[in-house]
């Protein structure tokens, strides 16, 4: 009989599963990396950088929103998105030094 049992709390892995799933688009990453960079941005900033479309990055950050990943601060007329817990660019820095990448 083995010996090997799953070490992360059942908990864990429903969360990590729902974050993973939650940033897996090529946009999204973009976005956590951006965020990584810069503490918050705002969505012409987001724009410019990332040369897509208004409604397609609104979608991307509504997602992530909804999904507790980012959240906004207004000022004025901008709005600035900002990571909600920046464990999760630990992400990017796996995909970074992963050779099979």
């Amino acid at each position: 009989m083995s010996s090997l049992k799953v070490r992360l709390e059942k908990k864990k892995l429903e969360r990590v599963a729902y974050v993973l799933k939650c940033v897996a688009h090529p946009v999204r990453i973009s976005i956590i990396d951006l965020l990584e960079q810069k503490e918050r941005l705002s969505v012409s900033e987001l724009q410019d950088i990332l040369k897509i479309e208004q409604s397609l990055l609104s979608h991307h950050l509504t997602n992530m929103r909804d999904k507790g990943v980012v959240d906004t601060s207004r000022e004025g007329k901008n709005v600035f998105y900002f990571l909600m817990d920046k464990s999760i660019t630990s992400i990017i820095g796996c995909i970074n030094g992963c050779r099979v990448f």
